[in-house]
Formats: structure tokens, sequence, C-alpha cells
């Protein structure tokens, strides 16, 4: 049933919190889709990682390790519109990433005080914001996600409970991932 509402509502337009930010997101214009070559592939073990969490904790991958799914969500920055449109749109699957047992991680590579004041005009996300800010962007250089400017990607990378990639998605920087992929991702876990 929850499979059938998300797939079925519609989307957030995109933007449409950007509208809602008035002037304080900044727009860089329709940049290189993909800049950067992945390190890792399907099937591959997940490079580990510890990272600062906007609410104050410490995350490693590794804690999740026989406990949980994860979804690594890296995003190119804070502040600029589609990222500001792309979490948010996330707090409707909620119940479905906890049906499949699986945990969201966002990923940038902006620093603590710019993702708490972004995260706070988001309004409430469910799922941990972390900074890879430094040594800079030394978790998406890791994944092959890192792109030439010191931004993420959009990507999107599944993490089984045994930490092993089971799904990536390297998507245009301009674009919002549809969320249905990501559903059919959960799907096959």
């Amino acid at each position: 049933m929850v499979n059938f509402l998300l797939l079925s509502a519609p989307v957030f337009p995109v933007k449409a919190l950007t509208l809602a930010f008035g002037d304080k997101v900044y727009d860089p214009g329709r940049l290189p889709p993909i800049d950067s070559s992945l390190k890792v592939a399907v099937g591959d073990p997940a490079p580990g990682f510890t990272l600062k969490a906007v609410s104050g904790n410490t995350i490693s991958l590794d804690g999740y390790r026989q406990k949980k799914n994860v979804l690594l969500t890296f995003v190119p920055a804070a502040w600029t519109p589609v990222c500001s449109d792309q979490w948010p749109g996330y707090n409707i699957a909620r119940p479905l990433f906890e049906q499949k047992d699986t945990v969201l991680l966002g990923i940038t590579t902006d620093n603590i005080p710019t993702l708490y004041s972004w995260t706070r005009e988001m309004g409430q996300l469910w799922f941990d914001v972390l900074s890879d800010f430094w040594p800079h962007g030394q978790t998406a250089g890791a994944y092959g996600v890192l792109r030439s400017d010191g931004t993420a990607e959009r990507a999107l990378i599944l993490i089984d409970k045994k930490g092993v990639i089971r799904w990536i998605h390297v998507s245009d920087i301009n674009i919002r991932p549809d969320l249905g992929m990501i559903i059919k991702a959960l799907d096959r876990l």
C-alpha cells in the first residue's frame, strides 16, 4: 500500500521548496552533468567512513553493519535549488525506508555550520546529514563522486547489511533523482 501511494503520489515540483526559500538559494546555473569517475561498483565492499553529523553525532558506516541497509545520498551543495528540493522529498518515503530496514544518510562537502543553517530552513529531516568537509571530500572521493570543483555528484549508493554495494545511481547534477527509482532499488534488496 505504501509503495502504491508513493509511486502514484505527485512528487514535489522541482523548485517548490526553493521558491519557499526566496533569495536565500544560490542558483549556480546549468552545470556539467557528471564530472567524476566512480571508484566503486555493484558487488564491491562499501568504503568505510566516519563523518560528523549536523545532529552533533559522529556517524560511521560500520555502525550499521549487520543492523541496517544504508542509502547514501550525496548532493552537491547546500543552499542550491535542486539539493534544497531533493532531501525534503525523502520525508514522504520514510515509511518505505523503514519497511526495508534501511537508513538514509545525506552527505555533502559543506561544513557543519552551513549544513546546520540549511537543514533548519528545510524543516524536519528524519535522517542524519553528514559533513564531508574535512579532509575535504574524502568520502566522496573514496566512492569516486567528488567533482573537480570540490562538490559531490548527485549520487545514490545503496549498501546492504553486509556492507556490500547493491545499487548505484549517479545522475545529472542538474536534475533531482526520481523517487520511484529508489523504491525499485529498495524492493530488490
